[in-house]
């Protein structure tokens, strides 16, 4: 079954414009508002998840709900974003990618006012299902409406500069969440969202229009393809409390996908971007994104049980220890935006992996006592780590990609960054469920330091092929 969008009326009298005009990007100032409208909503989406985990227990307490019902509020938002990322990436290949990325602000907006005027916690939930469809639509369609944005010589320093805002929402995120919490009731928490979004939509006539491509979308796929993810996040999410229902909801995952990708195989362009992952330079960039995000969600979990339970710190000083880590990632992002512009890409990624798993080795073996400065420094260095990783990968993954196929690049960057970071998950999980507090998060450091280090090692595969990154 395949819904058909019919493709936009276009005048067909003028001249096409050839590659080299596509890469110049928007005028100025033109460029600058577009570039306002997109971080803005990425900002959005990311502060909105980190104040949302921030108030869970004020939620609960004040809709007198248990606190395990509470964490649905997050489930649930994680839920919609994982089973929607590929769809929107191809519904905004068909229709365009401007229409479907307003099209998010828009539901990730309204669905922030639904948030705000819950009165029960399943409206909470449903609300919050519909704010991760929105944000879906712009996590996958931001970064490749970068790629029309700005010419190809710069677009690495502009990813560099979306990793910072990124890194510093999310380092700002639960201070900002604790600070709305002590001023005012829940609610605000989300309807603070709404000027933003005002914002950003106002900004958005400025985007780039690339046309859409008129393809169907096959609606058994895009079944399947949430089918596929929903039965991975609550197999997690059940491990522990339920592990026979998870192990049935895992079959149905992987049968779930066995089953898209034969359906999607043989298709020009694919749900699943089957095509781009023939592409050995692209392939390898989301192997190795999975691997270093891996790695970084399992030490955020194991870093804040390291610093209490372990070495009796309290949630203050715990959340002032971890934020170098976000920091360093705010700098190093535009250092290797404009180094990425310039040198391999594969080399860049490779050494950020190796000085991340450098960072976490040393965090899970350094004999601390009452001296917690190394542990500082070794934060610095993971976050260092992470930043000269994050964006020479994601710039690869977006320029290995056909012009016409950049928000599939876009879809899939965002889908390896999940299920990196659900991996790390269940890691954490697994090994609070088999030892201790206070093992499980040395562990899991290490743990994190060998997926980030496989990380840099998958990405040095890519130095031989460092002439054509550039020429990408």
């Amino acid at each position: 079954m395949a819904l058909h969008v019919e493709p936009e009326q276009r005048t067909v009298s003028r001249p096409c414009l050839n590659e080299d005009a596509k890469e110049d990007g928007l005028p100025v100032p033109r460029r600058h508002y577009a570039t306002l409208a997109i971080l803005a909503t990425l900002v959005l989406v990311v502060l909105d998840g980190a104040v949302a985990n921030v108030a869970l227990p004020t939620i609960a307490a004040s809709l007198h709900v248990s606190p395990a019902s509470s964490v649905w509020v997050v489930t649930g938002y994680q839920l919609a974003l994982v089973m929607a990322l590929l769809p929107c990436a191809a519904l905004g290949e068909s229709l365009g990618l401007r229409r479907v990325f307003v099209g998010g602000v828009i539901v990730f907006t309204g669905a922030s006012l639904l948030c705000s005027l819950s009165p029960s916690l399943p409206w909470l939930i449903a609300a919050r299902f519909i704010q991760g469809l929105g944000g879906a639509a712009v996590m996958a369609l931001g970064i490749s409406l970068m790629r029309f944005t700005y010419p190809k010589r710069l677009l690495g320093a502009v990813i560099g500069w979306n990793a910072t805002a990124i890194a510093l929402s999310a380092a700002v995120g639960p201070t900002i969440g604790a600070s709305i919490l002590v001023l005012a009731n829940w609610p605000w928490l989300f309807a603070i969202n709404l000027p933003v979004g005002a914002i950003a939509l106002a900004a958005a006539s400025a985007l780039p229009e690339p046309p859409g491509t008129g393809r169907s979308l096959d609606l058994t796929s895009v079944a399947l393809n949430a089918i596929t993810f929903a039965s991975l996040v609550l197999s997690v999410d059940l491990a522990t409390e339920r592990p026979q229902l998870a192990a049935v909801l895992l079959v149905v995952s992987v049968s779930s996908l066995v089953a898209l990708v034969r359906r999607e195989m043989l298709r020009h362009a694919p749900l699943i971007p089957l095509d781009l992952l023939r592409n050995p330079s692209f392939r390898l960039s989301v192997v190795a994104s999975i691997c270093c995000f891996a790695g970084q969600m399992a030490s955020y979990v194991a870093l804040p049980f390291y610093l209490q339970h372990s070495l009796g710190q309290d949630a203050l000083r715990t959340g002032l220890y971890m934020t170098p880590w976000p920091l360093m990632v705010a700098v190093a992002g535009p250092i290797s935006g404009r180094l990425a512009d310039r040198m391999s890409n594969g080399f860049l990624c490779a050494a950020g992996g190796v000085v991340l798993a450098l960072g976490l080795a040393l965090s899970a073996l350094w004999p601390v006592h009452d001296n917690l400065l190394p542990l500082v420094l070794f934060f610095v260095l993971s976050g260092l780590g992470f930043g000269f990783f994050q964006t020479p990968n994601n710039r690869n993954m977006l320029l290995s990609a056909p012009r016409e196929r950049s928000g599939a690049a876009g879809g899939l960057q965002g889908t390896a960054r999940l299920l990196g970071q659900t991996i790390g998950g269940v890691i954490m999980t697994l090994l609070f469920s088999q030892t201790s507090a206070d093992v499980a998060p040395r562990i899991g450091l290490a743990v994190g330091a060998v997926l980030a280090l496989a990380g840099g090692l998958v990405s040095a595969l890519r130095i031989a092929k460092a002439p054509q990154e550039r020429r990408v």
